[in-house]
């Protein structure tokens, strides 16, 4: 698969000039995703509904010939950033910290793939890291690709996807589900990707809003977020309980017409998590019902019955990401919500075209009424998946 996508291809691959003094081998890259609904399903074997965004992470790549990972990222200043060097057969889960340890946990699940090969990877992208949008998941498609494709390796999308949650969860030590890495792998333009997890079929289901007259606007809160670090995997581990003591092998297994019977038989602090998977899960397939009737303003309400129950019952949202979605619908959004991890990270809201400038004034406003950093925003555009570019 070979698609275009102009700057950051282009970028990496004359910083990968500059640095080592020839061409790359090639050039793969991998969006970041927006999740229309359905959070926090993905690792709940549940239903899950994301597009791929314009913005990009891409890799030059070259082979080498001594096991040796060498890992550059190139940033907007035009300056570059060295990871120190490090032997394949050395890599070990936990011993590398901060940014470098996204591509090396992907060297590292693919050697235990038996797809090893030394390479030197130059990075370059404009997916707004920490702002729930997937930049790390993006960053390590195109490392996947590009490593296979040094490697001669082949291995379907769902395979590869599975990797990169190992090398997510093991390596790097957040407890992801497949969301992610599946948005980034196998979404197409104009569609958003109907994924069953627990299956692992995958419907891709038209999504043109523009054809409608609305705009899904983006709205980054710049209130950072780490899966690593926030009570993510606590929220996780929640879940597995809760289905333990069901003895279920996950909350997918609940339907909704079972959700009130089943929460009288767990405890008090179980509940809430367990009706937010369950009833997310219903709204993704009536998301999909809608959008397939192109009765597209009628999903408004389901996203912010989303957003409540991921703030009120999951408790993953925070006030930068509620001020976002209050705000939006305030000014004439049809309905708005976090999306991603929580803590932090970006909300979508569903808007008419002609009512974009207002809604993005009123968030701009409110966002500064409580001494917030001014978010960015932008409209939300179901683009292409990941691919070699050259």
């Amino acid at each position: 698969m070979t698609i275009s996508t102009g700057t950051q291809a282009e970028r990496a691959a004359e910083a990968f000039q500059r640095l080592h003094g020839r061409s790359p081998a090639g050039v793969w890259s991998a969006p970041g995703r927006v999740n229309l609904i359905g959070e926090h399903t993905d690792y709940n074997n549940g239903f899950v509904l994301p597009f791929a965004i314009p913005h990009r992470t891409a890799v030059a790549a070259s082979p080498r010939e001594d096991d040796t990972i060498t890992v550059a990222t190139l940033h907007d200043n035009g300056r570059h950033e060295a990871a120190d060097p490090v032997r394949i057969a050395d890599l070990v889960p936990g011993t590398i910290p901060g940014w470098p340890a996204y591509p090396a946990g992907v060297a590292w699940v693919l050697r235990e793939q038996g797809f090893s090969t030394g390479a030197d990877l130059v990075i370059a992208g404009d997916v707004p890291a920490g702002a729930g949008l997937s930049s790390s998941h993006s960053l390590e498609c195109a490392t996947a690709l590009a490593l296979l494709g040094l490697a001669g390796g082949q291995a379907s999308l769902s395979d590869i996807a599975k990797w990169i949650q190992q090398a997510e969860n093991d390596f790097v030590g957040a407890p992801t589900g497949l969301l992610d890495q599946t948005a980034s792998l196998c979404c197409t333009a104009a569609h958003v990707l109907f994924l069953d997890v627990r299956s692992g079929e995958a419907d891709q289901v038209p999504f043109d809003a523009g054809k409608h007259g609305l705009e899904v606007l983006v709205i980054d809160t710049r209130a950072n977020h780490s899966h690593t670090e926030s009570g993510y995997g606590d929220r996780r581990r929640g879940c597995e309980r809760a289905a333990d003591l069901m003895g279920i092998p996950s909350l997918r297994e609940i339907s909704f017409e079972d959700l009130s019977a089943t929460l009288e038989k767990l405890p008090e602090d179980l509940r809430p998590l367990v009706k937010h998977v369950v009833a997310e899960n219903d709204r993704v397939l009536r998301t999909v019902e809608l959008l397939r009737q192109d009765k597209y303003e009628e999903i408004g309400p389901l996203l912010s019955a989303s957003h409540a129950s991921l703030r009120d019952d999951y408790r993953v949202s925070c006030d930068e990401l509620d001020v976002a979605a209050e705000a939006a619908e305030a000014a004439g959004a049809l309905g708005a919500r976090m999306i991603g991890g929580g803590f932090g990270g970006s909300a979508i809201a569903l808007v008419r075209g002609d009512a974009r400038a207002e809604v993005e004034a009123a968030v701009t406003a409110a966002f500064a009424k409580r001494s917030f950093t001014a978010p960015r925003m932008f409209t939300g555009v179901p683009s292409a998946g990941a691919g070699q570019d050259r």
